[in-house]
């Protein structure tokens, strides 16, 4: 059996950043402009802390 090495059941923080990303798109798309909003600044923090735990990890 083929296995997809993504860690999607891990709940990765740039998985869920698309995921609302997306989310919010459709949001928007459908006139929800409350939805769409709230879901882009949750994206916007889970990259922002993707992008910090990345670098750290770098530097360890």
């Amino acid at each position: 059996m083929l296995e997809i090495p993504l860690q999607i059941g891990g709940g990765g923080f740039l998985y869920w950043a698309i995921i609302f990303f997306v989310l919010a798109i459709i949001a928007a798309a459908v006139g929800s402009r409350g939805v769409a909003g709230v879901s882009m600044e949750i994206a916007r923090i889970f990259v922002l802390i993707f992008i910090i735990l990345a670098i750290v990890a770098l530097l360890l």
